[in-house]
This record gives C-alpha cells, sequence and structure tokens, in this order.
C-alpha cells in the first residue's frame, strides 16, 4: 500500500533548496537565521525590560535642557516615522493581491507610495539630524546623551537613510521596483516559517542593506529608550487630580516689618 503524499515542512523544503543550490548558506543565515535571532531578542528583550527595568523604561527626555530645536526637530521625526511605519506595514503585510481586488492599480499604488514615502523619508532624515544636531551642541543635552543614545542613533540613521536611498535609487532615478514581490512575501514568510531567502538574495542591494539595518535595528530595541514607542500613558485617564494648595501670604494679624525678623 503506497502511503499518502504529503507536503513537505518548510525546513525540508529549505534543505530541498540548499542541496538544488538555489540557496546557498550565507542566504539562509541572512535572510531566514538572521530574521528569527533579532525577532526573539525583540520580544524576549521587551519582556526582560518590563519585568527587570520598568523605571528604565522611559524616553528620559531632555525637554527642561532645550527646547527651542526640540519643538521643531520632534515633530518632523516623529510625524515623518509614523507616515513610514504605515507606509511599510501596507506594503509588506498587504498582499499585492489585496491592493488589486480593492481597485487600486499598481500604478496609483507605486506614485502615491513613491511621492507618500520619499517625503515621509526626507522628513524624518531632517527631523533626526536637527535632534542629532542639538544633542552634540546643546550642553545638557550633550552631558545627559549616553553610549546607548549614540548606538541608537547611529542605527536609526542607518536604516532611514538606506530606505530613502534604495526609494529614490529604484523608482526616482531607476526604472522602478516592485518589492511586493519578493521582499513582502519573504516579511509574511518569517511569520509563517515559510521564509523563502531566494527572493531576498535577487533583491537589490540597497534593498538587502535597508533590510539588514532595520533588523539590526529591531534587535537592539528593547535595550534602548525605543521602549517608549510601546507604552502609553492610559493611567492618566483615571487617576485622581493633584490638589495643590497655597497659604496666605500674610500669616497673622501684624503687618510685615522692614529689615530682619528676630529670631
Amino acid at each position: 500500500m503506497i502511503p499518502p503524499a504529503t507536503s513537505p515542512g518548510p525546513l525540508r523544503a529549505l534543505a530541498a533548496e540548499t542541496a538544488a543550490g538555489q540557496s546557498g548558506a550565507p542566504e539562509i543565515f541572512l535572510w531566514v537565521v538572521l530574521p528569527y535571532i533579532a525577532l526573539t531578542m525583540f520580544v524576549a528583550g521587551h519582556v526582560w525590560r518590563y519585568r527587570y527595568d520598568k523605571f528604565g523604561w522611559t524616553t528620559r527626555s531632555s525637554q527642561l535642557h532645550e527646547s527651542r530645536l526640540l519643538r521643531i526637530g520632534s515633530p518632523l521625526f516623529h510625524f515623518g516615522i509614523l507616515v513610514v511605519l504605515i507606509g511599510h506595514i501596507g506594503g509588506l503585510v498587504i498582499p499585492k493581491s489585496w491592493t488589486e481586488a480593492a481597485g487600486i492599480s499598481e500604478h496609483t499604488y507605486h506614485v502615491t507610495a513613491v511621492v507618500l514615502g520619499t517625503i515621509a523619508g526626507i522628513s524624518t532624515l531632517a527631523g533626526i539630524a536637527i535632534l542629532v544636531y542639538r544633542r552634540r551642541t546643546v550642553g545638557p543635552v550633550f552631558l545627559a546623551t549616553t553610549r546607548n543614545d549614540k548606538f541608537m542613533y547611529l542605527l536609526l540613521v542607518l536604516a532611514i537613510v538606506l530606505g530613502l536611498v534604495a526609494t529614490v535609487a529604484a523608482n526616482v532615478v531607476g526604472g522602478g521596483y516592485d518589492y511586493r514581490t519578493t521582499i513582502s512575501p519573504w516579511f509574511r514568510g518569517i511569520f509563517f516559517f515559510q521564509p523563502d531567502p531566494a527572493l531576498m538574495a535577487g533583491a537589490p542591494v540597497l534593498f538587502q542593506l535597508h533590510a539588514l539595518s532595520a533588523l539590526a535595528l529591531f534587535a537592539a530595541w528593547p535595550f534602548t529608550r525605543l521602549v517608549h514607542m510601546l507604552t502609553a500613558p492610559l493611567g492618566y485617564l483615571t487617576r485622581p487630580y493633584i490638589v495643590y494648595r497655597s497659604r496666605d501670604v500674610q500669616l497673622g494679624s501684624r503687618g510685615p516689618r522692614r529689615g530682619w525678623e528676630r529670631v
């Protein structure tokens, strides 16, 4: 009796691809092993940070030291990175067939993504440039900057610059590159334990470097001040009011005298 044929599991299929020469050891390490290392560090790191460093889970705001440059750079960076994040979620998570079924043509999606992505990327880059300049030139802010902060800024700037350069080089200067047919399926495959390293191996080098910088950023995320992104001041909605009481200036019936009071 012949046993029924079964579909190979993801690990067996990956081993078959490696044996066939489609994906070598470097590709498997970069696009299969590294993503799971980064994902594990991202999740486990946040759990560890919440359990053992709750009081360190903060932005360590430096607004009291300087606010003029902060009022310019912070909105530029935060609103820009929010649009960038939404664009990445839409492009990586939502399959191309879904947008086509919704009536959004490839040309419309491409133009919208490139225009909005470029504007948001420039806004984010300008914002973080102002914030870095502020940390380098304002004395009290510079003294409050740790090595951890410098490493975080390096990873952030690297990921932002590589993403912006990759977008401009491929879709503005070049002839265009549809990452939703290669990078997006690879990204979704990570969460289904079926990543295809061959998809990323064929992507342009700038997109590969951008993906690797993003993996490094997410691996370091839980151990930096970026953890504040996953918090919200919900307790402020239910906490009681803080009552402030003031004392009268004149405490007794006698008026104040000139000069020093006797002890």
